[in-house]
C-alpha cells in the first residue's frame, strides 16, 4: 500500500516540526514537502500533488485563505485546517475557507498534552480527509456572490399538497455545510418568513462565532438558539457548539445528553423531535457531510408526513449523509443546491406553528 503524502503548512517551525513528528512516526504517512507561507503553500501543492494539505490560516505572504481558494480552484487537494486562532476576525476566516473548500479544522497542539490524544485525533483526521474526492472549487469571496431576488432560480414544483402547511424549516450538514448552508439562505426570499433551525458539526473553540458569521452572509438573521425560546420566533437558530437543539412544546430547548453518531449537536436529535413535535407541519433537508447523522432523523420526518430533502450527490462535498437518507427511503426529494431554497419558497406558508399537532 502507498504511503499517504501529506504536505504541512505552518509558519512556526516549532509547530511545523511538531506536527511533521507526529505524522511520519506513523509508518504509512509521509510528510511529502513542508512550507511557511501560503505562496509556498500554493506552490508545492502544484508540484507534489500530495494527498493532504495540513494548513494554518494565519501565514505570512499569503493568508490561509487565500491558499485555500487557489489551491481548490486550480489543483484540488484535501485541506485540513490546523489552528490557533479563536478571536472572531480569525474565526471568520476560517469560516470562509470552510466554504472555499477546506475540509474539517482541528487545534493545534497544546504544549501541555502528554496522553496522545491529541496525536492520535491528528492522525486519524488526515487520514479521514484523504479519503474524499475533492471537487475544482473556484468561487469568488462570499461578500461579493450574493444571490438577488432577480438572480434566484425559477422555484421548482411544489410537492403535493399537504394535510398541513409547512411551518418550520430544519437544516443538517456537516461535512462542506457553511458553503452549503450560505447558498441554501442565499436562494431564499428574503421575505421568508418561516423558522429554520440548523445543526451544523463544528466543534469548539471553532464553533463559536459560526452564527455572527453566519448572519453577516446572508440577508436572513441569524443567531445561536437561546434555551427556552418560542419556537414560531421569524429567522435562522443555530445550535450552539456542544449543545442538541430540540423541540419541546412548541419551545426550543438545549440539552447536554450523549452525542449521537459521535456528535453533539447531533442532526438526528434535531429531526427526531421536529418529527415527534411538529410532524407534517415540517420541511427537512439534510445536506453534505460525512457519516450517516440526520439519515435516520430524516426517515421519522417522512414517517410523520413532513417534506423530507436530501441533497445531491453532484453538488455535495462529502455525498455521506444525504447517501444514507437517500438510501434509508428518507428523502422525498434530491435536489442540487440551487434548488433547495426555491422549493422550500414555493412549500412555506404564512399559517407557521400554529398548525402544528
Amino acid at each position: 500500500m502507498n504511503a499517504l503524502r501529506v504536505l504541512v503548512v505552518e509558519d512556526s517551525l516549532t509547530v511545523r516540526k511538531r506536527l511533521c513528528e507526529v505524522l511520519t512516526a506513523d509508518p504509512d504517512i509521509e510528510v511529502v514537502g513542508e512550507a511557511e507561507n501560503g505562496r509556498e503553500a500554493i506552490q508545492l501543492c502544484a508540484a507534489l500533488r500530495p494527498d493532504v494539505v495540513t494548513l494554518d490560516m494565519m501565514l505570512p505572504v499569503m493568508s490561509g485563505l487565500a491558499a485555500t481558494e487557489y489551491i481548490m480552484a486550480h489543483c484540488p487537494t484535501p485541506i485540513l485546517i490546523v489552528s490557533s486562532s479563536t478571536n472572531r476576525g480569525e474565526l471568520f476566516k476560517t469560516y470562509e475557507a470552510l466554504a472555499a473548500g477546506a475540509l474539517d479544522v482541528m487545534e493545534k497542539p497544546a504544549g501541555d498534552q502528554t496522553d496522545g490524544e491529541w496525536e492520535r485525533r491528528f492522525v486519524a483526521t488526515v487520514r479521514l480527509i484523504a479519503r474524499i474526492k475533492v471537487i475544482t472549487h473556484p468561487r469568488a469571496r462570499l461578500s461579493s456572490a450574493r444571490i438577488t431576488g432577480s438572480q434566484m432560480p425559477a422555484r421548482p414544483e411544489p410537492t403535493p399538497k399537504r394535510a398541513r402547511p409547512c411551518g418550520l424549516v430544519a437544516l443538517g450538514a456537516s461535512t462542506g455545510g457553511p458553503g452549503a448552508i450560505v447558498q441554501v439562505l442565499h436562494t431564499l426570499p428574503t421575505d421568508f418568513r418561516l423558522p429554520i433551525l440548523v445543526v451544523l458539526h463544528i466543534g469548539e473553540p471553532f464553533g463559536a462565532a459560526f452564527a455572527e458569521w453566519l448572519d453577516g452572509q446572508s440577508a436572513h438573521r441569524v443567531r445561536f438558539a437561546q434555551d427556552g425560546q418560542r419556537l414560531d420566533t421569524p429567522g435562522v437558530w443555530l445550535a450552539p457548539p456542544d449543545r442538541h437543539l430540540v423541540v419541546r412544546n412548541a419551545r426550543l430547548r438545549l440539552t447536554d445528553e450523549p452525542e449521537r453518531h459521535s456528535c453533539r449537536p447531533s442532526v438526528d436529535v434535531l429531526f427526531e423531535s421536529v418529527a415527534s413535535e411538529c410532524g407534517a407541519a415540517t420541511a427537512a433537508c439534510l445536506l453534505t457531510g460525512m457519516g450517516r447523522d440526520g439519515a435516520s432523523g430524516l426517515l421519522r420526518i417522512r414517517q410523520a408526513g413532513g417534506l423530507t430533502i436530501a441533497q445531491d450527490e453532484a453538488s455535495c462535498v462529502v455525498y455521506g449523509m444525504p447517501r444514507e437518507a437517500i438510501a434509508l427511503g428518507a428523502a422525498e426529494r434530491v435536489l442540487t443546491l440551487s434548488e433547495i431554497g426555491p422549493l422550500l419558497a414555493a412549500v412555506a406558508d404564512e399559517v407557521g406553528v400554529a398548525n402544528y399537532r
